[in-house]
């Protein structure tokens, strides 16, 4: 059975119920999703790498868009070749699980259930990782890597986003 109005779709093969489902029609309109713009990537990466620079730290910087696909990698003068890659990894591990990879690694250390989540393609759990947020909403994520340990790494990415809030509303 099937109803134009898209309300209830039954599918019968010899005899069997294969799928039975109730649709509401609306939820098939287009979905209209916030994103992060090339501007306010550009933005936090700079101000992160400024933060590191000031703070004596030579940073690679990746702001993610909420695909998960790169908007724009910074590397400063002097950061080190692998740090590209972890900047990468921070972002991506920070906007596909929603939180901050300081946080991740803490709940994986202490949940041995969430330490499988580190065999997941991409996923790192290395403090310096925030996901960006438009009201409760992720939209992108920025990672930090370099700096001598993630709590400066996670500085500087606070300082990305913080220079980039106003703007989020």
């Amino acid at each position: 059975m099937r109803r134009a109005e898209g309300f209830v779709f039954l599918t019968v093969l010899s005899g069997f119920v294969l799928h039975l489902s109730a649709v509401n029609v609306s939820a098939q309109n287009v979905l209209q999703e916030r994103q992060i713009s090339l501007g306010l990537a550009q933005d936090a990466a700079t101000a992160a790498v400024e933060r590191c620079r000031k703070d004596g730290f030579r940073v690679a910087v990746t702001v993610v868009d909420r695909a998960g696909q790169i908007k724009t990698l910074m590397r400063d003068d002097g950061a080190g070749p692998h740090t590209t890659d972890t900047s990468r990894r921070k972002a991506y591990t920070a906007l596909t699980l929603r939180s901050s990879t300081a946080e991740l690694a803490q709940r994986a250390a202490t949940n041995p259930g969430a330490a499988n989540l580190k065999d997941i393609t991409d996923v790192i759990f290395l403090a310096g990782g925030l996901p960006i947020r438009s009201g409760t909403e992720v939209i992108g994520a920025i990672g930090v890597g370099g700096a001598p340990g993630g709590d400066k790494d996670e500085a500087c990415a606070q300082t990305g986003i913080d220079k980039i809030g106003e703007r989020l509303k």
